[in-house]
Formats: C-alpha cells, structure tokens, sequence
C-alpha cells in the first residue's frame, strides 16, 4: 500500500530547474500538513518545504526560499515542489511526508521528520556544475 510516490526527480545543470510531485492516498492527502524533506550522503536529513492542505499555508527553510516553492492540487492529491536556480548543493535525494494538521502550524514541529506520520521512497535530485 503507497502512502506517498514521489517523482520529478533527475539530472539537470545549475541554474536549472525541476518541479517535483508528491502523490498521495486520500488519507495521507486530506487535512494534513504535507512536507519535502531532503538528505545528500552522508549528511543529516533536512526540512525543505511544507504546506497545509486545507488553507494552502505554506512554509518554507530560509535555505530555499526566493527559488522553491511549495503548492498542492486538491484535485490530483498531489503536492509539488518547484525547484527554480538550482545549486550543486541542492543534489539529494527528495522526500515528501506527511503528517496531522497541527505539525504545519507548529514552528518547530513542521521542521522535524518526527512529526510525519508517512513517508515516500524519494525521489533523486543531482544537480551539476
């Protein structure tokens, strides 16, 4: 059973762009707060992006901001990441998870992976110079 599928995911050049989708069931789509996480090799996991899928607030790490946004389609269940002016040090491999409504309205829970209740496989960003 897939909770969350990743895809988007690829190669590209810096100052490159890519835009990432994160399917979910309904359960994992509907009310919940539904976040992008990501993790380069040998480097701890990261909070990227998340967003509240009933308000359509949104949050986002200092680190990405002005060149990732974060927005969903209620009619797909799918949240995206759109990733513009790509760095080499933006190469990871992409998560989305999703947690309860009240990890999004949380300043620090948002930005902890504790806080999310399912996760997808991830998806690969290699970004070159």
């Amino acid at each position: 059973q897939v909770h969350l599928a990743e895809s988007g995911g690829g190669s590209v050049q810096a100052g490159g762009s890519l835009r990432l989708s994160c399917a979910a069931s309904w359960y994992t789509y509907a009310g919940r707060c539904v976040g992008w996480f990501r993790q380069a090799p040998g480097k701890e996991r990261d909070w990227v992006a998340s967003i509240h899928t009933s308000s359509s607030s949104t949050y986002s790490a200092d680190s990405v901001k002005g060149r990732f946004t974060i927005s969903r389609d209620n009619a797909k269940n799918t949240v995206y990441l759109h990733m513009n002016s790509l760095k080499p040090e933006d190469t990871a491999m992409y998560y989305c998870a999703s947690g309860s409504i009240y990890t999004c309205t949380s300043a620090s829970g948002r930005v902890s992976g504790s806080q999310y209740i399912y996760w997808g496989q991830g998806t690969q960003v290699t970004v070159s110079s």
